[in-house]
């Protein structure tokens, strides 16, 4: 390292080290918010399948076939 290079680095270091420190912590950030995420979207999906179920077992106990949703709408529309 020169010497007009290592007297300028004091002087640029805290112009910048806030963006070094950003940059080295997005990609942890980034992976953290990308798995909470999967996770609602889980959460979301094993809510709806649960309910698609109990309808299915509601419907099952009177003894009816569940009404496949192309045909429910059909029948609607």
């Amino acid at each position: 390292m020169n010497i007009a290079a290592h007297l300028l680095q004091p002087a640029i270091r805290p112009a910048i080290g806030p963006a070094i420190g950003k940059a080295r912590r997005w990609p942890v950030e980034s992976q953290l918010r990308a798995r909470r995420n999967a996770m609602v979207a889980a959460t979301a999906l094993a809510q709806q399948r649960a309910e698609r179920d109990e309808v299915d077992e509601f419907l099952a106990a009177r003894h009816q076939a569940p009404v496949p949703a192309a045909r429910g709408r059909a029948a609607h529309g």
